[in-house]
């Protein structure tokens, strides 16, 4: 099995920064995509930023410029730099990765337990 864990949420200003990180472990051959989604209260679960095995990246319109997604792919980890926060950013954040695994061998789609991000005064 594969596990997510996810490290950096918290409460922070307006205009703040915050950095999100997000480790798989487990039974790893490889990772394809990975991404960070955010659903907040009342609301459907969205997606925040997408980044590739390759490195080629996509973001939600509303965190355009102001997010930045990458991923270290010798430790299994993506990462997502949060800058310029706005209280409408403030959600749960979850973690998401598509793994190939050993054993048993296959394809899954993991998500992490979640992180929560505030953005308040």
């Amino acid at each position: 099995q594969v596990q997510l864990v996810e490290s950096g949420g918290g409460l922070v200003q307006p205009g703040g920064s915050l950095r999100l990180s997000c480790a798989a472990s487990g039974s790893i051959l490889s990772i394809n995509a990975m991404g960070w989604y955010r659903q907040a209260p009342g609301k459907q679960r969205e997606l925040v930023a997408h980044i590739t095995s390759g490195g080629s990246t996509n973001y939600a319109d509303s965190v355009k410029g102001r997010f930045t997604i990458s991923r270290d792919n010798d430790k299994n980890t993506v990462y997502l730099q949060m800058t310029s926060l706005k209280p409408e950013d403030t959600a749960a954040y979850y973690c998401n990765a598509v793994v190939v695994t050993k054993f048993p061998s296959g394809r899954g789609d993991y998500w992490g337990q979640g992180t929560q991000v505030t953005v308040s005064s």
